[in-house]
């Protein structure tokens, strides 16, 4: 874990941040031995989320255009 002093994580306070974000913190340490941690949030959505697409489309169109696409799908077949 890395640590900065004070005045340190003052003056490289975004390079700090990055630090912290790439190891999962940073400590900050003053002259009077106080330390502070700096631990990067975790986002609260995730990044997997992929924004809708506002087509207007019906229900059985969908199916359609899936049943369609995986017709075309070579060796891709459900087997039971």
């Amino acid at each position: 874990m890395q640590v900065y002093t004070y005045s340190e994580a003052s003056q490289k306070l975004a390079s700090v941040l990055d630090t912290a974000e790439a190891t999962g913190s940073v400590i900050s340490q003053r002259r009077d031995g106080r330390s502070f941690t700096l631990v990067p949030q975790k986002s609260p959505v995730s990044p997997l989320d992929v924004p809708s697409v506002g087509a207007r489309i019906s229900t059985g169109e969908r199916v359609d255009l899936v049943r369609e696409e995986r017709g075309r799908t070579r060796g891709w077949k459900l087997r039971r």
